[in-house]
């Protein structure tokens, strides 16, 4: 029966020989020795077959005796010059080697010897931060650089890649840790010797904070039966662990305790309670609240109650029917129509509130909700009210006037859109000069009707009339005036007199009789050009429209018109303006002019065509070119001040349009 290799008895082996060593006078050297074995070997070091001692030579173990480091400072020459023996030793065996050491005074030093241009300064750092510790050197060849932490070598590949030697040389430390801290040093060697940086502390700051909340936990407000989920973090050096407690129970299970951050899922909830989270680690213990309130809905408010109303506004008061606390109210109200909605105004944090921008006289549906952190209660039951007058918004529509007899008309309306009110009355007003001020004007007030007669008036002679209506508040806007002619059997103003279908040259004009069988036979239509053109007549037999032919383009036009009949001619219509669309200009471009800029362009300038040939807005210009005893032209869209680009220097016929014209010019070399 054979034993296991690692119980197998074995004598010491080296795994790591020291090596000779080229030192400086009054500098450090290092003799690093290892060894391996079963039983474990111990080593240490002789100076001509004796034990060292001194105090200036100090042997330093490592790994349990199985290694020891040889450390000289400062070296004397030449009685540290001599041959020294690292001896491992177990109970199987010994082994010995030698290594050698030679030292050179400062000022005999070869020109190649290292040299420390930089080495490690004190430095601090907080634990698990990054530490650097920074070392330059120079000779010749460029010596290699390698570090002692306590005055034993240091392995960066045995720690995992948490410590590296950059190429630069320095030492790299992450993730610092207390284990960290110590003495470093620098040492550079090549074949001419080797040299000791100063030595400088690593200290490593264990951060010590007692735990603290970072997220403390929240209270919430919930329906019955809500869910929530309720978070709690707290932070600490060293981090603290976090659970829930209901009254003195716990409910984080003491196995399952989370360390920094801890969510609490409630479902289902039905009661309120507090809930209390504990944050805890070696420096203390902490506690925060989170309270859980189950509320419901808020419950209705009374029903408003209105305090004042005027003609565009309510004013309401109302009870809040709620024992608890309510975030703010909303109210609703609408116009009592078949088809109007409620609208909405929220945040309200009063019990009395004016709503504003309403229709005078108009009834109103008022209801008001209250609201709190679940949500918004159901709403109160209504209030009715009608705000208060004014005076009509609207004139009064369709005015129309007839002769009765040889001095009388009958002049008939129809309610205005916004009377605001209940309507009292109405005021006719009528002149033979309404250039007057409507001061001057006759008025002839109607009660409770919207027809009534007007007696007196001159033969012959053309009223102008204008009608309002009035509630207890006031009067409301004129009408638009109308026009009638005082000789019975007349025609009456035709209504409705508009503009159709517009084009470039035309204009469609539609109207409506004033009255059935007027006896018409024709219509004159007066229009003119503008403000001040001269004024052209038109007559024409009964139709109820006509089409205007022959108008320039993009102009404004003004429009009246009258009927006839056997008794004569009625009144005019007021009059009506319009502005044909725009069209093609009708005249080509002025003073073309075109001279070279360079051998390969020309300059081509002009003038736009006459504003009365311009017929709208010019939207841009056409120009057209090719070189003499070409086949084709070429075109291109400009602005004005062009310039044809590519064109080869000779003459050059150039064709400028705005359609139907042409102009054309030659330009030659100058």
């Amino acid at each position: 029966m054979s034993l296991p290799l690692s119980l197998v008895p074995a004598p010491p082996r080296f795994t790591k020989v020291p090596v000779d060593q080229i030192g400086v006078s009054g500098g450090v050297v290092s003799f690093v020795c290892q060894a391996t074995g079963d039983p474990k070997p111990r080593v240490s070091w002789n100076k001509k077959g004796k034990k060292v001692n001194s105090q200036r030579i100090e042997t330093i173990e490592f790994d349990e005796g199985a290694g020891a480091v040889l450390r000289i400072q400062p070296l004397r020459a030449p009685r540290d010059e001599n041959i020294y023996e690292c001896v491992a030793e177990n109970s199987e065996g010994e082994v010995n080697v030698n290594a050698k050491l030679s030292i050179i005074r400062e000022d005999l030093l070869p020109g190649g010897f290292p040299n420390i241009d930089m080495g490690p300064q004190l430095k601090v750092v907080e634990r698990t931060r990054t530490a650097t510790m920074l070392c330059a050197a120079s000779g010749n060849p460029d010596p290699e650089i390698t570090w002692f932490k306590d005055f034993l070598p240091i392995d960066p590949n045995a720690s995992n890649g948490r410590i590296k030697q950059l190429r630069s040389g320095a030492l790299q430390i992450e993730n610092s840790e207390e284990t960290d801290q110590g003495k470093y040093e620098c040492v550079a060697s090549n074949v001419e010797g080797v040299r000791y940086s100063s030595p400088a502390n690593l200290y490593v700051r264990v951060r010590r904070v007692p735990p603290r909340f970072s997220i403390p936990p929240t209270s919430h407000e919930m329906m019955p039966g809500g869910s929530v989920n309720i978070t709690c973090v707290a932070v600490g050096s060293p981090m603290p662990y976090v659970k829930w407690m209901l009254n003195s129970e716990d409910l984080t299970p003491e196995d399952e305790m989370p360390v920094g951050r801890n969510v609490l899922e409630l479902n289902s909830v039905r009661e309120s309670a507090n809930y209390t989270c504990v944050a805890m680690s070696s420096l203390g213990i902490i506690e925060a609240v989170a309270q859980i309130t189950v509320k419901s809905l808020p419950k209705p408010p009374g029903i408003p109650m209105v305090t004042e109303t005027t003609a565009t506004s309510v004013t309401i008061t109302w009870d809040s029917g709620n024992p608890d606390p309510v975030s703010y109210y909303i109210i609703q109200y609408r116009a009592k129509s078949p088809d109007s909605k409620f609208e909405t105004m929220d945040g309200i944090t009063t019990t009395r509130y004016s709503i504003g921008g309403l229709y005078p006289n108009t009834e109103y549906e008022i209801r008001v909700s209250a609201f709190n952190t679940i949500g918004q209660g159901p709403p109160s039951e209504p209030v009715e009210t009608r705000t208060g007058e004014q005076a009509p918004a609207s004139p009064p529509r369709n005015i129309q006037a007839r002769i009765i007899s040889q001095n009388t008309m009958m002049v008939r309306w129809d309610e205005p859109e916004e009377p605001n009110g209940q309507i009292k009355g109405y005021r006719v007003y009528y002149t033979m000069d309404p250039s007057q001020p409507m001061s001057l004007w006759q008025i002839h007030n109607v009660q409770d009707s919207i027809i009534t007669t007007i007696q007196s008036l001159v033969a012959s002679e053309t009223y102008t009339i204008r009608v309002l209506a009035f509630t207890s508040v006031g009067d409301g806007p004129f009408s638009d005036p109308i026009h009638v002619k005082v000789l019975q059997g007349v025609p009456g103003q035709p209504t409705k007199f508009q503009v159709g279908a517009v084009s470039d040259t035309s204009m469609e004009l539609t109207w409506e009789p004033a009255f059935q069988k007027e006896g018409i036979i024709s219509f004159e239509l007066r229009y003119k050009e503008g403000g001040f053109g001269s004024q052209v007549t038109k007559t024409f037999g009964p139709t109820a429209s006509y089409v205007v032919e022959g108008l320039r383009a993009n102009t404004e036009y003004y429009f009246s018109l009258a009927a006839i009949s056997n008794k004569g001619i009625g009144a005019f219509t007021n009059e009506i303006s319009q502005k044909t669309l725009q069209a093609k200009p009708s005249a080509p471009p002025q003073d073309v002019k075109c001279s070279s800029s360079s051998s390969t362009s020309l300059l081509v300038s002009w003038r736009p065509p006459p504003v009365e040939s311009q017929n709208g807005a010019l939207a841009g210009y056409l120009v057209r070119y090719q070189a003499v005893g070409a086949s084709a032209t070429q075109p291109t869209d400009v602005s004005p001040s062009p310039i044809i680009q590519q064109c080869k220097w000779a003459t050059v016929l150039l064709t400028m349009c705005r359609s139907p014209f042409v102009s054309g010019g030659q330009c030659g070399a100058q």
